[in-house]
């Protein structure tokens, strides 16, 4: 394996969850829903989002929890109550235990030390839709709005098979980029855009990214339409908010041309430091 290869490979094991940060997610998880379970009435409560779909990046956060709440139980009446309300409610809930809980655009969110492996995990109040997924709270737009993750999850999966194991690493490394520079760009959002820019033709992880740079510096200004078909639009930025990502992926890409011309020049070493521009601590230099 040549340096900038083994550069890579080394980058795609950085951005894995590894054990010790799975067993501490699961502790953090398992005692929160174990706690909401005593105080609220549930149908379920699951994982969901990037983690279950394995393209969450490090360091983990917002690691998603759905509690599906029991129409028929003593927090039915939330059916009817506002987003805010409901996140509000939920909140409450929480305090007792987790005292610094606040409430984010879906979800209640439990923040943990910013050094922890697991930083915070996101608890996403929920009621089952007769067609099938999930209402959630969005205090943006003082709405509920439908989803439903399994066909999201069940996507993903088909296309890192379609992509030879090779499509999910990539989008870690997208996020991984995109946390680098601030994350102008919403994590979903990225992810959305790579089942759209990425081909089953799948070449390398340099002339992938590279790809993926170009398109998406135009494409993240589109509304990008919810790929379950029952959301939203994933693209929820302001156009001010788009403008200033197209200008930081153009940033990026331009630093991904040059590693990519002196990667394919046989400049490995300086490739690999052109990388560590846009993904930092993310990927080593090889010994």
């Amino acid at each position: 394996m040549g340096y900038l290869a083994n550069a890579f490979a080394k980058m795609k094991s950085n951005l894995e969850i590894t054990q010790t940060e799975q067993n501490q997610a699961k502790r953090r998880h398992e005692k929160v829903r174990e706690h909401i379970r005593l105080v609220w009435d549930l149908v379920a409560d699951f994982l969901e989002g990037s983690y279950v779909r394995d393209t969450k990046t490090k360091k983990l956060k917002d690691i998603d929890v759905f509690i599906v709440i029991d129409p028929n139980g003593n927090q039915g009446h939330l059916r009817g109550a506002s987003p805010y309300e409901v996140l509000e409610a939920l909140a409450d809930a929480l305090r007792p235990v987790y005292p610094g809980v606040y409430i984010d655009q879906m979800a209640c969110v439990i923040p943990f030390g910013p050094d922890d492996e697991v930083t915070s995990l996101e608890i996403v109040p929920a009621f089952q839709r007769k067609e099938g997924g999930y209402e959630i709270p969005d205090t943006r737009t003082g709405t509920w709005i439908p989803t439903n993750p399994k066909i999201h999850q069940e996507m993903t999966v088909a296309r890192n098979g379609a992509c030879g194991g090779k499509f999910v690493p990539l989008v870690k490394m997208v996020k991984g980029l995109n946390r680098e520079m601030g994350e102008p760009v919403r994590s979903f959002l990225l992810e959305v855009m790579a089942h759209s820019i990425v081909s089953e033709q799948f070449s390398d992880y340099p002339h992938e990214l590279r790809w993926f740079l170009a398109d998406a510096v135009d494409q993240v200004r589109n509304s990008w339409p919810d790929p379950a078909g029952v959301g939203p639009d994933a693209n929820t930025m302001t156009a001010n908010e788009r403008q200033q990502a197209s200008k930081m992926l153009a940033g990026a890409l331009e630093i991904a041309e040059r590693a990519v011309y002196l990667g394919d020049n046989g400049q490995e070493r300086a490739a690999v430091e052109a990388w560590r521009e846009l993904f930092g601590w993310r990927m080593p230099r090889p010994s």
